[in-house]
């Protein structure tokens, strides 16, 4: 319960529930309790183990690889990122429309602090699956970071950050509007069509080299392998990172984020690991600690 809702309410909850006479207090010292024990467990997990075992059928099956950072609000250091990681396969998509599709599991990461600490907690989860697709936004830390120790995956940069990059610049380039639209509509066709190449060469065109220009251009060469979406999308591949953005919705932010919430970093850490073992449908962990401490 003390995942689920503040300590407070836990407290009622339980309580009215059960009959019995938990105070929010005690809720709160077996929720750190417990996510600190899930934290050293995952440390000596990578330290011993190196990596998580995977069944051979698993690891062939194609995985989506998603990490991306959101900030907490901390009594030591003011705003914090906790950097969370998705993991998903394409069984785990189910379409419920045209247009959308809905993810039945995952397994997520979570770290607050640096990459340095957060990725190996990434590899140790990840490094057995042979078929992995990277999707994220444009951050140097990550594609760093896939490029120096995937290099032979799938890497795609999120269409919508692709997109929204353009939209930006052209706010700024064109002064009509209706001109302004109608370059983007067509822009964003070709760019789903015949990938990232064509509108660099259209970029490059443009006579007014504004600064912008210049950053825009930059941004889409780095990037221009991962954005080569009408191949993706021919693979039958996901090109938008839409599962991770929502994850920090769903896993993270709807209980560490709420009004007047100030965490201790320690305090933090030890409920975002109880928030992703649970929604990664991982309970049984805090289970066999549970039998540990008996």
């Amino acid at each position: 319960m003390g995942q689920h809702l503040v300590f407070k309410e836990a407290e009622e909850v339980i309580n009215n529930l059960t009959g019995s006479s938990v105070n929010a207090k005690q809720v709160e010292r077996i929720c750190h309790y417990y996510g600190h024990s899930l934290e050293q467990e995952q440390l000596e997990n990578i330290e011993v183990k190196g990596y998580e075992e995977v069944s051979p059928s698993e690891s062939n099956k194609r995985h989506y690889v998603s990490v991306d950072g959101s900030m907490y609000f901390t009594r030591e250091e003011d705003w914090k990122e906790i950097k969370l990681g998705r993991i998903y396969k394409d069984e785990d998509l189910t379409q419920v429309s045209r247009d959308r599709c809905e993810l039945l599991g995952s397994n997520y990461v979570a770290h607050l602090g640096s990459s340095k600490e957060f990725l190996p907690k990434m590899e140790y989860c990840i490094e057995n699956i042979k078929n992995k697709v990277f999707i994220a936004d444009g951050a140097t830390w990550i594609w760093n970071w896939v490029e120096d120790t995937y290099p032979k995956c799938e890497q795609i940069v999120d269409f919508f950050h692709a997109k929204e990059h353009l939209c930006e610049f052209a706010k700024d380039y064109f002064k009509d509007k209706t001109q302004r639209e109608q370059w983007i509509d067509k822009q964003h066709l070709i760019m789903l069509s015949k990938g990232i190449t064509p509108i660099i060469k259209t970029l490059n065109k443009l006579e007014n080299k504004t600064e912008k220009l210049r950053q825009l251009v930059g941004y889409y060469n780095n990037h221009e392998k991962r954005m080569q979406y009408h191949v993706f999308k021919e693979k039958g591949l996901q090109i938008g990172s839409g599962a991770i953005e929502s994850a920090h919705k769903d896993v993270l932010q709807k209980r560490l984020k709420l009004s007047g919430q100030r965490w201790t970093k320690k305090g933090l850490q030890q409920m975002a690991q109880l928030r992703v073992v649970y929604k990664s449908g991982k309970w049984n962990q805090i289970k066999q600690l549970c039998k540990k401490a008996a």
